[in-house]
């Protein structure tokens, strides 16, 4: 397959090899050229496709495509542009496709081959997820979006396959056929079973007690969807099992990105998990957070085993390859830290008004850096990662 056809996105209009002073302290690879605004999302190309390739969405309104080399050097290929915000993106089964979901309240369809873009899907507010769905009998697009539908999307078509309505806007999803799952605003959780069509499954009261920020699907040993990991801005994530044999004791929280403090005397900080990825492998799960560390966890034996050291920015997004040894993370600022200001209200009138400063993206953190990791095996027999830094 012949990538991006015969412009690959280099010189005007483009983006070429701008370089950053940016400090890792895990001497992780910087990748060539990333947005000038915040990173909300990251995908590696599947296993179909020869070689690696990460595309990234941004607040800046364009989605970009790196080639990463063994070594995790990277080669910027292409970029498309949206007229929002980029909240999601997600790849074909075959690797020729990309999608992505944008503020703009369109989703669009990214031929690789000739480096086009088009519409294919339109909400009446911004789209928040977007998944591609292979099943025996059809294919589709899974968009959600916060206008409070769940719309399926055949892409020759320019009207939904389906529409669901869900029960608040759509904060996060995630899709392993047969199985989807989002997550919504008031903390709703749906399932969905996505044989012959897409159909609800089951509603789950949620495990967090705090609003919904990231949620992955896990498999079992038999390569199957067998529940999910979904995070919060509590700094807490839930393993949830769908069909466990013992739901008191299987299913479980554990607490994450968080400060040392204890007590009172040293309160303990408590930031956002913003992204969670399963090692394609071994199952392990990586968090990243607000605090501006990512972790890796080993569910089956409820053990951390490794955080990295802390960067000057929150990490907003992460993904292993499809082999799981190179796993890519983006240091943006997520508005964690945005500036509240109080206005009192005279004796009398309405209640107090919370006003919302926003300062600006680029005059605190003109790049937004996306870090490429070269990481170790797993061993799980031992509770350890190797190769590690």
């Amino acid at each position: 397959m012949s990538l991006f056809g015969a412009s690959t996105g280099f010189g005007a209009g483009g983006f070429g090899a701008a370089t950053t002073d940016t400090h890792n302290p895990m001497k992780d690879v910087e990748v060539t050229s990333p947005p000038d605004d915040s990173i909300s999302c990251l995908a590696f190309s599947p296993p179909a496709m020869p070689g690696n390739f990460l595309i990234g969405g941004s607040w800046a309104n364009d989605v970009r495509c790196w080639e990463v080399q063994d070594n995790g050097q990277t080669v910027p290929k292409a970029q498309q542009m949206h007229t929002g915000p980029v909240l999601d993106v997600c790849w074909s089964e075959d690797g020729s496709k990309v999608f992505t979901a944008s503020c703009d309240k369109t989703a669009k369809m990214w031929d690789l081959n000739s480096n086009q873009a088009i519409q294919i899907a339109q909400h009446d507010a911004p789209i928040r997820t977007v998944h591609w769905i292979k099943a025996p009998n059809y294919n589709c697009i899974m968009t959600g979006s916060w206008d409070k539908t769940l719309k399926f999307w055949d892409t020759r078509s320019p009207n939904p396959m389906m529409s669901l309505q869900l029960p608040e806007r759509c904060y996060c999803a995630d899709v392993v056929y047969p199985m989807a799952v989002v997550a919504s605003a008031d903390r709703g959780l749906i399932v969905y079973q996505l044989e012959n069509q897409p159909s609800e499954f089951r509603r789950i009261d949620s495990p967090l007690k705090h609003q919904h920020r990231c949620i992955a699907i896990f498999k079992d040993k038999q390569n199957k969807p067998a529940g999910f990991a979904l995070g919060s801005i509590e700094g807490r994530v839930a393993i949830h099992y769908i069909n466990p044999p013992n739901p008191a004791k299987d299913n479980f929280t554990f607490k994450c990105h968080r400060s040392n403090g204890t007590n009172t005397a040293t309160p303990q900080d408590i930031y956002a998990v913003n992204a969670i990825s399963f090692h394609p492998v071994h199952g392990t799960l990586a968090t990243v957070g607000s605090d501006g560390r990512f972790s890796f966890w080993d569910k089956d034996a409820r053990t951390k085993l490794k955080t990295s050291e802390q960067l000057d920015q929150p990490i907003t997004a992460c993904s292993f390859n499809n082999n799981g040894n190179i796993f890519a993370y983006a240091s943006s600022y997520d508005w964690s830290k945005v500036t509240f200001y109080l206005t009192a209200a005279p004796l009398g009138s309405q209640p107090l008004t919370y006003m919302v400063c926003w300062a600006s993206v680029t005059e605190h953190y003109p790049i937004s850096p996306i870090w490429i990791s070269i990481r170790g095996t797993l061993n799980l027999g031992k509770g350890i990662l190797r190769g590690l830094p």
